[in-house]
């Protein structure tokens, strides 16, 4: 859960006092913006890693949208009915699939009895290739927000992947997204449909935060609009949606969550440590996020 460079600024509740949240619905028709054709063949190729301690690891790789190669690993949950139900885990920024604290998660939820898809974000982990700045303000600010945009277009087909499998659960899939995994979670899940339960977690809405005395103009509304969660959370609903966050969090300020989560509609429910970004107990946020599974998605 590195830095997210440039995500948000410390200009937010000057912002506030300005009532951007006026502004926070975007002029174009961002909810169409993410369709493709499911048809297009997704050039899988799975290859099994290990069978032992109760689950069967698996590393994958399909083809998305704009002809992008995904990487990936499935872990499926040995003495378990099958189909299985199945949590697509999402890293953070600069991190990949197997990062400690993704490992850690992938183990949680196995041991809950799901089946877990990790992918790295694009030019994360086996998809790294060009070492540029994630930065949404200075620099090659086109490439980060094509990074974010083409990780939502990688989990659709993470999900249309899943329905080639006949021992996964079609439609029992979940979401669990970190930090910048969280952020392109809300977007995911508010275009993706077949995921029926979703938890967010160190994540916030309203990116234009970041551009200080630019946040409000056309410019940066249009810039930002089929990228910031604030845009896509609201067809979350009706689906059960769980966000876990940091009281003190210095990547993430609170007051972007806060703001998240009242755009949201219902159901929906708030989970607050007294944490930093980087010190949010995962022991705790974990199980946190497999009660809400329990309840809405088995």
């Amino acid at each position: 859960m590195r830095r997210i460079s440039s995500l948000i600024s410390g200009s937010v509740f000057i912002l506030l006092v300005l009532g951007f949240t006026r502004c926070s619905t975007p002029e174009l028709p961002v909810s169409g913006y993410y369709d493709y054709d499911q048809e297009l063949p997704l050039l899988d190729s799975v290859r099994l890693l290990a069978d032992s301690s109760g689950y069967s690891l698996y590393y994958f790789t399909y083809h998305s949208i704009h002809d992008r190669k995904v990487t990936g690993l499935l872990s499926i949950p040995e003495n378990t009915n099958r189909p299985v139900p199945v949590i697509i885990l999402l890293h953070g920024l600069g991190d990949s699939k197997t990062v400690d604290y993704i490992e850690t998660g992938n183990k949680y939820l196995i041991d809950a009895g799901y089946a877990v898809l990790r992918i790295d974000i694009c030019n994360h982990g086996d998809r790294y290739k060009y070492d540029y700045d994630f930065d949404l303000i200075h620099g090659y600010k086109y490439w980060t927000r094509d990074i974010v945009a083409q990780t939502v277009f990688d989990l659709r087909r993470a999900v249309d992947f899943i329905g080639t499998r006949t021992d996964l659960d079609h439609d029992r899939i979940g979401f669990y997204g970190i930090s910048l995994g969280g952020i392109i979670g809300t977007v995911f899940c508010g275009v993706e449909k077949r995921v029926k339960v979703p938890v967010i977690v160190l994540a916030g809405g309203n990116l234009n935060l970041m551009f200080g005395t630019k946040a409000l103009s056309k410019e940066t509304k249009v810039f930002l609009s089929f990228i910031d969660p604030i845009n896509f959370v609201v067809s979350v609903s009706p689906r059960p949606l769980l966000m876990i966050n940091a009281e003190n969090d210095e990547i993430v300020p609170p007051v972007t969550t806060k703001l998240l989560y009242k755009k949201a509609k219902n159901p929906k429910k708030i989970i607050w440590y007294p944490a930093k970004h980087h010190t949010l107990p995962v022991d705790k946020a974990y199980p946190d996020g497999i009660r809400w599974f329990d309840e809405y998605l088995k």
